[in-house]
């Protein structure tokens, strides 16, 4: 009895902590975030855009994606989870509400009110599907692959192939201070697999309908 009346304080600190931190979250506006995307538009407004560190692959669609997650991503970067040093160099620069306010910006950016539902993912080819099952990638990343369970979650069905294997390597990738993604669910699912099967994994996630799109965007605003 004396070591639970003992631990209440503590338990009750602990609650209001929670309810403080949910009840300080940030809400972003998208007509602000419009007017805070330049350093954004240069790479993810251009059709086919590619990167070229450590590799070449084409940058990731972000129209359509999930607010929170867009949140999760950039403060990741900012963290120094992930390390790559353009991405790492813009959210330096970005402060929470510019984070909200971009990201919700670019989950409404290319929706279309009153659009059909996503087709049932294809079955695809047998292989790669055992392989994506065997990394129960549904089980965060839903139905079709475009549904998280989580909204800090990405939608990955119809994202770029090369960018989602390059993404998927990264979490193996340690003690690269310029390269690399700390997650440890994310390293524990690629870590089971061959860069080969990765590969295949995202060629096939890849080639689902989704709901991301690469908006085209002038650059100048």
């Amino acid at each position: 009895m004396n070591k639970f009346l003992l631990s209440l304080p503590a338990l009750v600190v602990a609650c209001a902590t929670v309810f403080s931190a949910h009840a300080q979250e940030v809400k972003g506006d998208a007509n602000a975030g419009e007017k805070k995307i330049s350093m954004c538009i240069g790479c993810h407004g251009i059709q086919g855009y590619q990167a070229s560190f450590p590799e070449i692959y084409k940058v990731p669609k972000i129209a359509g994606q999930g607010a929170k997650y867009i949140v999760s991503a950039l403060n990741a970067y900012k963290k120094g989870d992930r390390k790559h040093p353009s991405m790492r160099g813009i959210v330096d620069n970005l402060s929470e509400q510019d984070m909200a306010d971009i990201s919700v910006y670019y989950e409404t950016l290319g929706k279309v009110d009153g659009a059909p539902a996503l087709a049932k993912a294809a079955d695809g080819n047998a292989h790669a599907v055992a392989l994506v099952t065997k990394g129960a990638c549904v089980s965060c990343h839903g139905d079709n692959f475009s549904k998280p369970i989580d909204p800090s979650y990405p939608k990955i069905a119809g994202q770029h192939s090369d960018y989602l294997f390059v993404a998927l390597k990264s979490y193996k990738t340690e003690g690269n201070a310029t390269w690399g993604r700390a997650n440890g669910i994310m390293g524990g699912v690629a870590k089971q697999f061959s860069n080969a099967e990765l590969k295949e994994m995202a060629s096939y996630l890849g080639s689902l309908p989704g709901e991301l799109k690469t908006v085209p965007q002038s650059k100048f605003r």
